[in-house]
C-alpha cells in the first residue's frame, strides 16, 4: 500500500504538528477542523515553526512549497481522498468513536485508521468501525516536529501488517517508533510517566516544594528537556487530567488517580498556555510570564 495523501482530524497542537512532519515529509496533506478560522490558525502555527526548522537547516526545501502541501478543509467528506487518516482531536472516547463512525463511511475499506490517542485503548474506538483490523495507534509526544518518538498500538484485532506500515509511516517522518504489544491504557510512555508526574502535583499540594524547582529539578536532576509541569501547560491542564482518569479507570491503582489541585486548576479554567495560567502564567504571545 502506498501512502500519498494523509488526512488529519484536529490542527491543534497535535494534529498541526503531526500535519507539519508529514507535509516535510513529502506527502500531501488534508487537515481538518470545525472552522476556517481554527484552521487558518493553525497554518499560521505551521508555517512559523516549519520556517524556524528551515532556517537553522534542519528541513531542506523552500517553505511556500512545503506548506502548499498542505490543504485546509472544513468537510469531512474530503477524507475520501485520503490513504491514510490520523486523528488528533480532544481525548474523549465519544468524540473519537463519533468522528470514527462517520470516517469509516467515507473512506476507501482498505485505508488505515489511526488515533493519536495518549491513553484510551485503541481496540475501544476502532470497535464501532468496520475496519477494527487495519485500526491502530500511533502516539506521536510533543511537540510533533522536534520529539523522535511515536508509540505504535496494537489493539485486539489490529493485523500484524497494519503495525508494520504504521510503523514504516513513521520512519519515513524521521521519528523513530516503539511498539506497544498490548491495548492497556496509558501504553508505555504514559504508565511509566503518569505515576510521577502524580507524585510531582501531590508534592506542590503539601508544600513540600514549588513548581518551579520541581521542573528545575527534572531538568538538572535527570536531564530531561522541560520539567512535568511545564510539559502539562503545553497543551492543556485538561488533556493530562482526562488521561490520567482514563488510565486509573481500568486498574483503579491509586498512582494513577489525578490529585485534587489538578481537578481544582481544570474546574477554575487554568489550563495552561492556551488559557494564559495553568502551573505558570502567560502573556498573549504564549510566553512564560511568571507563576501562577
Amino acid at each position: 500500500m502506498q501512502i500519498r495523501t494523509v488526512f488529519i482530524a484536529g490542527s491543534g497542537l497535535m494534529g498541526g504538528g503531526i500535519a507539519q512532519v508529514c507535509a516535510q515529509s513529502g506527502y500531501n496533506v488534508i487537515i481538518n477542523d470545525l472552522s476556517m478560522e481554527i484552521l487558518d490558525k493553525s497554518i499560521k502555527t505551521i508555517s512559523w515553526s516549519m520556517g524556524k526548522l528551515i532556517e537553522k537547516g534542519k528541513v531542506s526545501g523552500k517553505l511556500e512549497d512545503l506548506m502548499g502541501r498542505i490543504k485546509k478543509t472544513t468537510d469531512l467528506k474530503d477524507a475520501a481522498q485520503a490513504d491514510l487518516v490520523i486523528e488528533g482531536i480532544i481525548e474523549n472516547v465519544d468524540a473519537k468513536r463519533k468522528l470514527f463512525i462517520e470516517l469509516d463511511g467515507l473512506c476507501r475499506p482498505d485505508v488505515i485508521f489511526a488515533t493519536n490517542t495518549s491513553a484510551i485503548p485503541i481496540t475501544e474506538i476502532a470497535k464501532v468501525t468496520r475496519r477494527s483490523d487495519i485500526f491502530v495507534g500511533m502516539h506521536f509526544t510533543s511537540p510533533v516536529p522536534i520529539q523522535r518518538l511515536v508509540e505504535i498500538i496494537k489493539g485486539l484485532t489490529t493485523s500484524d501488517r497494519t503495525v508494520e506500515i504504521a510503523e514504516a509511516f513513521c520512519k519515513s517522518l524521521g521519528k523513530e517508533t516503539i511498539r506497544v504489544n498490548k491495548d492497556v491504557p496509558g501504553f508505555v510512555l504514559n504508565r511509566i510517566n503518569f505515576p510521577s508526574n502524580v507524585e510531582a502535583i501531590r508534592l506542590v499540594e503539601a508544600g513540600i516544594v514549588s513548581v518551579e524547582d520541581v521542573d528545575k529539578a527534572m531538568r538538572l536532576g535527570f536531564g530531561r528537556p522541560i520539567g512535568p509541569f511545564d510539559t502539562q501547560d503545553c497543551p492543556v491542564l485538561d488533556v493530562s487530567f482526562n488521561a490520567l482518569k482514563v488510565v486509573y479507570e481500568e486498574p483503579r491503582d491509586q498512582k494513577f488517580y489525578p490529585p485534587m489541585l489538578l481537578k481544582r486548576k481544570v474546574s477554575m479554567g487554568q489550563l495552561g498556555r492556551k488559557t494564559g495560567i495553568g502551573w505558570y502564567k502567560y502573556d498573549k504571545e504564549g510566553n512564560r510570564i511568571g507563576m501562577a
